[in-house]
């Protein structure tokens, strides 16, 4: 039995009246709720234009279509990923290349430019477990090369890089309301730009390619009067959900300051045990805390696996965020060395995720904290 999850979405009576009140409204897809989500997360992190997709994977595929990224072409990612970003490039028939990361857990910085060529076209930095990427050395790669950026940010809604919301720093940034993230819509993403001719070409390629929106064909006597431009896909994110979004950004804020206050907490004791290591996040960036991440070393005296066995049988969920890219079949072909993903490696052999979200208590944190001092040497 589950003590303690290692992830838990706060739904509560507003949210569910939302959704019950969505479901009254004649349009219950690509209406003036998805609109005015768009609105609010668009000023939220300080840009122009949002443009709401049915998940966070099909803001990445979007975007890239969207900047002419596809056969030949080949984008940088970090290997240290869930292979939803690689799976996004692979669809556009572009090629992802996974690049070993620093000790946050981010992309390296050093090691995405020994990886760009000729084909190189894009760069797709993820601000992992909700922290952010170097991103001034990226727009500096990004201008060297004449490189595309599209920030994965499916972990980092709140957090700022140098007081600017990540996701604004390049053509793109990628969100995810997936239930574990920070805040949900059960299903659902938004991409997030500044440029309103990729915002048009992207919120038509998400609908079919069509030239007008259903709101927009119903307000004419002619609602069939439309052209498409270009081939689309059916990547809307419905009003049900949109609602739900409306209502979790409301309490983003609590939500956010509750994963921060809980990971110092963990720190505090945490950093004390012998064998955990802490990820040595720098003080001068913001953090959202969507995962929070221990190094389990050879002195704490029972390997990265036991330690997750033994918690599971105590009623602790764990895991491990994420198998490396190059470590997947699909990747075989690629001829990667095992060398140049030196710290990739050594990350997935020692790294856990405990348990974090929004509404963990101090009694379920006291339980995984002493029950991993209770493993240790």
């Amino acid at each position: 039995m589950i003590k303690v999850p290692l992830s838990e979405p706060i739904i509560d009576k507003n949210d569910i009246q939302t959704i019950v009140s969505s479901l009254k409204n004649p349009h219950l897809t690509d209406g003036p709720r998805l609109r005015k989500f768009e609105q609010i997360f668009a000023k939220t992190t300080n840009t122009k234009f949002g443009i709401g997709v049915s998940n966070g994977t099909s803001a990445l595929f979007l975007s890239l279509l969207g900047l002419n990224i596809g056969k030949d072409h080949e984008v940088i990612v970090p290997d240290m990923t869930f292979v939803a970003t690689a799976n996004a490039v692979f669809a556009t028939g572009a090629k992802p290349i996974p690049v070993d990361v620093d000790e946050t857990l981010n992309i390296s910085i050093d090691e995405i430019e020994k990886k760009i060529t000729k084909k190189t076209k894009a760069i797709i930095p993820v601000h992992f477990a909700g922290y952010p990427c170097d991103m001034k050395r990226v727009q500096k790669l990004s201008k060297k090369y004449n490189l595309k950026i599209i920030e994965d940010c499916a972990h980092a809604f709140g957090t700022f890089y140098d007081g600017q919301h990540v996701g604004t720093f390049g053509n793109a940034g990628c969100f995810s309301f997936y239930p574990t993230k920070n805040i949900t819509t059960i299903e659902g993403g938004i991409i997030i730009s500044n440029s309103k001719s990729f915002t048009k070409k992207v919120s038509s390629l998400r609908n079919h390619g069509l030239s007008k929106t259903l709101v927009e064909r119903n307000d004419h006597s002619k609602p069939w009067n439309y052209d498409v431009v270009v081939p689309g896909h059916n990547f809307r994110l419905d009003e049900v959900r949109s609602s739900l979004g409306l209502s979790q950004i409301k309490k983003f804020k609590r939500f956010r300051e509750n994963r921060i206050k809980a990971a110092m907490y963990y720190n505090d004791f945490l950093s004390k045990i012998h064998g955990i290591e802490l990820i040595p996040y720098g003080k001068i960036r913001s953090h959202v805390y969507h995962l929070y991440i221990i190094k389990i070393k050879k002195n704490f005296g029972m390997s990265r696996d036991k330690v997750h066995e033994k918690l599971y049988s105590l009623g602790i969920g764990t895991t491990v965020h994420y198998k490396p890219l190059h470590k997947f079949s699909i990747f075989k072909n690629f001829k990667f060395k095992e060398s140049e993903f030196k710290i990739t490696n050594t990350a997935f052999d020692e790294c856990l995720s405990l348990p974090l979200f929004a509404s963990i208590t101090r009694k379920q944190q006291d339980y995984v904290i002493s029950s991993l001092k209770s493993l240790g040497k």
